[in-house]
C-alpha cells in the first residue's frame, strides 16, 4: 500500500476542486453533477516547509527540492456503495489503497450547486460515507470469521482461536455502527495482523475538511461548527477551506495570495494546512541535505535510523553506511552554515543506531 491520501466525500462536494488547487494544475475535471470523477486522479504535491527557504538563503543553491506527498481524487460515494451502488465497488477499492483519508464535506448554502441529498447536512453526509465504510468492513470481516471458525475446529491454525475471539469482538463493535479506528483493542497485535490482511476501511485515519464559502472562512457557520465538533469527538483533525478560493489562489504569486488570505482573516491557506497535517498523520518527517547544487528535503518515517534514512537517497548509502555527519536545523541557521557550525562544534558524528530527527541536516559517509 502506498502512502497516498485519498480525497473522499459525497458526489459534487468540492473534492476535485480541492484536488485541482492542491496540484496547482487544472487536470481534475470539476463540474456541477454527480460522479464527475470516475477514474481516480493521482498527483504528487510538494510539502510546504519554510525551513528550505531559510537554508537556501545561506547556501544559495541552484534549486530547492521539497518533500512530496501523493493525493488521490476518488470517485464520489452514495448510499449503498458497500453493495455496489453508484461507483461503490470502484470507490471502496480506491479507499482501501489509501493510507489516510481527507473527507471533504460541503458546509455552505448555494442553490445553484446541486447536492446529491438535495439539502446541506454535514453530519448526515459524514454518516452516509462512514456507514458505507463500516458495512464494507462487516462484510469482509464476516468472511474472515467463517474461515477462522473452520481453522479453529480443524486445528490447522494454532492462533485461530485467539484471532476468532478478537474478530468477533470487532464485528460486534462494527455492528454497533462504530468505526474500527475507535475499537478498544486497536493496539492489540492480533488486531494489527487482521487489519494488515483486511485493510479495514473504517480503521483509516481521517482528516475532516469543511468546504465553506468565503464568508465561512472568517467565522464558523452552523455547518462547519457541527463538523468541527464531530471531528473533535473522533480525535481527528479538522481543517476549514474554501475550495473555490483555493483554486483561484494558485493563479496568484505568493505575495498576492497572502494578501488575499489576510484580507479574509486567514493566516495561511487551508490547503497548506491539509498537506502539512497529512504529512504528519502519515508519520513522516524530513531531513535535509544542503549544498550549492541543491537544498533538498528527504522524506522518511519517524523512527528511521541513519542507515535506513540514507537509503532514500540511494540503496548503496545504507549498504555501505559508515557514519552520518549531522547538524540540527537550528544550529545550522544560528551559525550561518556548515563551516561555522563545524567551527562551533555543532556537527555531530552519528553511527548506525542514531534515530534521525526532523530537520537534521545530514551528510552520509559510506563505502561500497
Amino acid at each position: 500500500m502506498s502512502l497516498a491520501v485519498g480525497i473522499l466525500g459525497l458526489p459534487n462536494v468540492g473534492k476535485s476542486t480541492t484536488f485541482n488547487a492542491l496540484t496547482k494544475a487544472q487536470n481534475a475535471q470539476a463540474a456541477n453533477y454527480p460522479f464527475c470523477t470516475i477514474e481516480p486522479n493521482h498527483a504528487i504535491v510538494e510539502v510546504p516547509d519554510f525551513r528550505l527557504n531559510e537554508l537556501a538563503k545561506i547556501v544559495n543553491p541552484q534549486r530547492i527540492m521539497h518533500s512530496q506527498i501523493e493525493f488521490v481524487d476518488i470517485a464520489g460515494l452514495v448510499r449503498g456503495a458497500s453493495k455496489g451502488e453508484g461507483l461503490g465497488n470502484k470507490f471502496l477499492a480506491n479507499v482501501r489503497e489509501s493510507a489516510l483519508l481527507l473527507h471533504i464535506v460541503r458546509c455552505f448554502d448555494e442553490e445553484n450547486i446541486t447536492h446529491v441529498e438535495n439539502s446541506i447536512d454535514p453530519l448526515r453526509d459524514v454518516q452516509t460515507i462512514e456507514t458505507e465504510l463500516i458495512l464494507a468492513d462487516i462484510e469482509q470481516l464476516s468472511k474472515k470469521i467463517e474461515k477462522l471458525s473452520k481453522e479453529a475446529k480443524s486445528g490447522t491454525n494454532k492462533n485461530a482461536k485467539a484471532q476468532l475471539e478478537l474478530a468477533n469482538e470487532l464485528l460486534a463493535h462494527l455492528n454497533n455502527g462504530e468505526k474500527a479506528s475507535l475499537f478498544n483493542k486497536i493496539d492489540n497485535e492480533i488486531f494489527a495482523s487482521l487489519n494488515k490482511e483486511l485493510r479495514l476501511l473504517s480503521a483509516k485515519q481521517i482528516i475532516y475538511g469543511a468546504n465553506v464559502d468565503e464568508a465561512g472562512l472568517s467565522a464558523d457557520n452552523a455547518y462547519s461548527k457541527a463538523l468541527k465538533e464531530y471531528a473533535n469527538s473522533q480525535n481527528a483533525p479538522f481543517i476549514k477551506l474554501c475550495a473555490k478560493l483555493e483554486e483561484e489562489l494558485v493563479a496568484l504569486d505568493e505575495e498576492e495570495a497572502h494578501q488575499m488570505l489576510n484580507e479574509l482573516g486567514c493566516e495561511q491557506s487551508g490547503l497548506e494546512l491539509i498537506i502539512k497535517t497529512a504529512f504528519e498523520k502519515l508519520g513522516l518527517i524530513s531531513y535535509f541535505t544542503a549544498g550549492v547544487q541543491e537544498v533538498r528535503s528527504w522524506t522518511i518515517s519517524k523512527g528511521f535510523k541513519a542507515p535506513k534514512a540514507a537509503s532514500v537517497i540511494h540503496n548503496d548509502f545504507e549498504k555501505g553506511f559508515i557514519r552520518a555527519e549531522v547538524i540540527s536545523y537550528d544550529d545550522f541557521i544560528a551559525c550561518g552554515g556548515e563551516a561555522k557550525a563545524k567551527e562551533a562544534g555543532k556537527m555531530r558524528l552519528e553511527g548506525k543506531d542514531y534515530v534521525v530527527a526532523d530537520g537534521d541536516i545530514m551528510h552520509f559517509r559510506f563505502n561500497v
